[in-house]
């Protein structure tokens, strides 16, 4: 019989090696036949530890952030917007630092390893001065926006093969006369980076947060 940690060691092996093919594949490509394939088992074991794809993608996506999400706790004494435009900053790199990792994220609920973090966030917008609902209403739109976001880079990069937004490069001239402010509005945001229109809706719903307390 398998010892407890010998069990664990194993059930990182697995998602280590479906973080590694889905650099290679994608969400839509990973399966359980590629994952055991490439660490050398039959397909069954892996239901030893997943029961199915959604709870492998669920382990995947807390990975994501025990790994690259480095600011999901506030710091003492440090201003809620400064925490709230921090954590949401380390969130995206964290899902960017994946092939469709928002996809992978998507649908996800905090893991057990992930409520300290969850419920120091909570504390510290409330003792900002939020009620717990709002807080919580806070913490899960900040979350939305990011992976918005990224789900809308991430496509675009996998249709352009460039990291940028694709959002004006197929409109026709005469679009451009017959509609003259959206034909403005593509040739000035066509090449803004993904970084610089992600700051702009960040900093403009934290300032919608304020007008809540």
């Amino acid at each position: 019989m398998a010892k407890r940690s010998d069990i664990k060691l194993q059930r990182e092996a697995v998602i280590r090696t479906a973080l590694d093919l889905l650099g290679e594949t994608g969400v839509d490509g990973l399966t359980t036949r590629r994952i055991a394939a490439a660490l050398g088992v039959q397909q069954p074991a892996l239901y030893w530890h997943f029961k199915d794809k959604a709870a492998l993608l669920d382990a995947l996506a807390e990975a994501m952030l025990v790994e690259n999400h480095s600011r999901s706790l506030p710091l003492p004494d440090e201003d809620w917007r400064h925490f709230l435009i921090e954590n949401a900053r380390s969130f995206r790199r964290a899902l960017l630092a994946y092939r469709d990792g928002a996809r992978v994220h998507a649908g996800s609920r905090p893991s057990p390893a992930l409520y300290p973090a969850v419920e120091a966030q909570l504390g510290f917008m409330v003792a900002a001065g939020f009620d717990i609902v709002a807080a919580g209403y806070i913490l899960q739109a900040a979350g939305h926006y990011v992976v918005g976001s990224v789900l809308e880079q991430q496509a675009a990069m996998a249709a352009n093969g460039l990291p940028g937004h694709g959002t004006g490069s197929d409109m026709a001239p005469e679009t451009g006369v017959q509609f003259p402010l959206l034909g403005q509005a593509f040739r000035k945001i066509e090449n803004v980076s993904p970084d610089e229109g992600f700051e702009f809706g960040l900093v403009a719903l934290v300032a919608g947060f304020e007008s809540l307390l």
